[in-house]
């Protein structure tokens, strides 16, 4: 069974546009074109289509200008200005506002537009260095057609509490979203695919532009510089990733910003810092990350045994699971080394810098050992805080000082054996898993039926086809039982897996049109685990 789960990805909040109908009292199309072009013909529109045309009135005022630059040109910021003439209704009182602002957005006459305020200074420089306020109105409302004020508009000029005045409004660059940006520069066949969902490191934000995309680039990141505060600088991949280095570091180009890679981040509690040039970090992994994590259980021993800079490991650790956490890249040992004395899992995490095939079983065999030698980890904390309240000074005669909180020790005892290996290198963790062939030979005892103990999971990801029927499961399933030398099919998605042989695949992330990252999940076989090791 293939799960696929919902995905959070990233994204660009855009503009939520409110729909702006006018008030009409007795002729209700007499103060549009569309009514009047109606009205001539006897025939009256119906409410879905008075209803489009304003809709379409506003979405031209929330659009930017048209600002279409060619191949390699600069951003002018300064060509997104736009201004905009609407009604304001002047209140001639502070202590009137709040309630004009609720009754004419009641009565839907008040501009109500994402990102806009509809309290503004009078545009009368005098008037607005007194203090006093404008309402800004929707645009079927005009200053100059009273027919377009309604009964709220009307009611508080009788009373001489309001006046409507012409205002324009003005909208400039820092106003328009980077979707709205990029839809104003980039030629019409680029918008389906606009450049909104990126990787972000710390200060990072990576992109992978599409060919197409590549004589806007420079453009491109600018405006994503602009528009989130927290990116201070902007690459793009010039490779693939793995083209050129075994360890997933890719060559990029800075587009904008500081040519600063050593970055800072947090995911799942936990601190990272790293050279983003030289380790592999994917923020879109984040969920994936924690739905693994999940399922480790404190005292637990896990596997990592392509840790990178410890997504998986750190966590962990903080979770009192203990993990061996291995990579082969030197730059990622050297962080996660730093980041977990950063993080205090000192006490759980121990890293390595090892090749992965020759890790699984060493990392077998050295938990062992030192769970046999009575290795162990002790913590001690202050015990719960005392219910009863102070009442007495230090000044106070016959002050008795309250005793100390009792310490608690906690106890986490090094298990004989493994409960999770994890393996993300979607590239080739597949082609591992022979090394998991006599892991435990001769050990049959630490295990059920002798105790409670079952054998360890594997979380192995890779990459297979896009696809919403079974061929990514048989694909998986083929190439795991190729490796493992025995017999995978795919498995129940509960993930307790106690029958050999099965398989759950979770359906990680799309990477391409036609590629997906799966995460395959297995009960390691017997017949693997006791097998005689080659």
């Amino acid at each position: 069974m293939l799960w696929t789960p919902s995905k959070f990805h990233p994204s660009e909040s855009l503009s939520l546009v409110p729909k702006i109908y006018a008030h009409m009292k007795e002729a209700p199309f007499a103060h549009s074109t569309f009514g009047r072009m109606e009205a001539q013909s006897g025939t009256t529109p119906s409410v879905d289509a008075v209803k489009g045309q304003q809709e379409n009135v506003e979405m031209s005022f929330l659009r930017p200008p048209v600002v279409r630059l060619g191949a390699g040109a600069a951003l002018n910021r300064a060509l997104f200005t736009k201004k905009v003439d609407l009604a304001a209704a002047a209140i001639q009182s502070p202590k009137v506002i709040a309630h004009y602002r609720k009754a004419l957005q009641t009565s839907q006459e008040m501009l109500k537009v994402d990102r806009i305020s509809p309290i503004v200074s009078h545009p009368d420089k005098e008037l607005g260095a007194q203090g006093r306020k404008c309402i800004l109105l929707n645009p079927s409302v005009k200053a100059e057609e009273p027919t377009t004020w309604g009964p709220v508009i009307q009611e508080g000029i009788q009373k001489e509490e309001l006046t409507v005045i012409p205002y324009e409004l003005t909208l400039e660059y820092d106003y328009w979203t980077a979707r709205d940006t990029m839809e104003s520069v980039l030629p019409p066949e680029l918008h389906d695919e606009i450049p909104s969902g990126f990787n972000v490191a710390g200060h990072v934000a990576h992109l992978n532009l599409r060919d197409s995309y590549l004589p806007y680039k420079k453009v491109v990141a600018e405006i994503i510089l602009d528009k989130n505060p927290s990116i201070k600088t902007v690459i793009n991949k010039v490779d693939n990733v793995g083209a050129e280095s075994e360890f997933r570091t890719f060559q990029y180009e800075v587009l904008a910003g500081e040519d600063d890679l050593n970055v800072s981040c947090t995911e799942n509690n936990c601190s990272f810092n790293f050279d983003y040039s030289k380790v592999y970090w994917n923020s879109k992994l984040e969920y994936e990350h924690t739905r693994i994590i999940s399922f480790f259980k404190p005292g637990e021993v896990v596997c990592d045994v392509m840790a990178g800079i410890g997504p998986f490991a750190l966590p962990a650790g903080k979770k009192r699971v203990f993990v061996w956490a291995n990579d082969k890249n030197p730059e990622s040992y050297k962080c996660l080394k730093a980041n977990i004395q950063k993080n205090k899992v000192q006490d759980f995490v121990r890293p390595f810098c090892e090749d992965g095939l020759g890790f699984i079983r060493q990392a077998t065999d050295e938990i062992l050992a030192a769970s046999l030698k009575g290795e162990k980890v002790v913590i001690t904390k202050p015990g719960p805080r005392s219910k009863s309240k102070k009442t007495d000074k230090p000044t106070t005669p016959g002050f008795v000082p309250e005793p100390l909180k009792p310490l608690i020790t906690e106890t986490y005892p090094l298990p004989p054996t493994i409960s999770h290996f994890v393996m993300n290198l979607p590239a080739s963790a597949i082609e591992f898993v022979g090394s998991f062939k006599g892991i435990y030979q001769l050990q049959e005892n630490l295990f059920a039926p002798t105790t409670k103990t079952l054998l360890p999971l594997v979380h192995v990801h890779c990459f297979a086809l896009k696809a919403d029927d079974e061929r990514p499961l048989i694909d998986i399933c083929e190439r795991l039982t190729k490796y493992l030398g025995f017999s995978m099919k795919p498995g129940n998605i509960d993930y307790n897996l106690n029958g050999e042989g099965e398989v759950a695949v979770h359906n990680v992330r799309d990477v391409a049109p036609a590629k997906s990252m799966y995460c395959a999940t297995f009960r390691l076989p017997a017949a693997v685990a006791f097998a005689a090791r080659d």
